[in-house]
């Protein structure tokens, strides 16, 4: 598994544990800043995992609105909160962080959707995140 997936992984811990605990991302993302200087091993993983969160928390409102918008037949409050934290991710990597390619974000976040919710889920996410890539072209 690539550093950037191991991130991703790490960010969607971060996201559902504050999602369901109801606390801030901040919040989340200060604790696993606490964890993670204990593991400097994980520092390559770490940093892409801190700029995914602070990017959802910088652009949470506009990120909940486009799920809102685009998803076809789920609110955001009906979805599972795992699917929460991978769409979250995968729309701020399609919008805001060019590095990244739009294929290879949806894909991730995909693949993510897969291994940690249900078949239903993948679709889901794929289409959804295909919708709002689409928005950009």
């Amino acid at each position: 598994m690539s550093a950037r997936s191991k991130a991703r992984k790490r960010a969607i811990d971060i996201l559902y544990g504050a999602d369901l605990r109801g606390t801030s991302i901040n919040d989340a993302l200060g604790e696993a800043a606490s964890r993670a200087h204990a593991e400097p091993q994980r520092e390559a993983s770490w940093n892409y995992a801190r700029e995914i969160v602070q990017g959802v928390a910088e652009h949470g409102d506009e990120i909940d609105e486009l799920i809102e918008t685009y998803s076809q037949g789920w609110t955001i409050e009906r979805m599972p909160v795992v699917d929460r934290a991978i769409v979250r991710i995968g729309i701020w990597e399609v919008l805001f962080n060019e590095a990244v390619p739009d294929n290879v974000a949806i894909s991730e976040a995909v693949s993510q959707a897969g291994e940690l919710s249900t078949d239903d889920s993948s679709k889901f996410v794929n289409g959804l995140l295909g919708r709002i890539a689409q928005t950009r072209s």
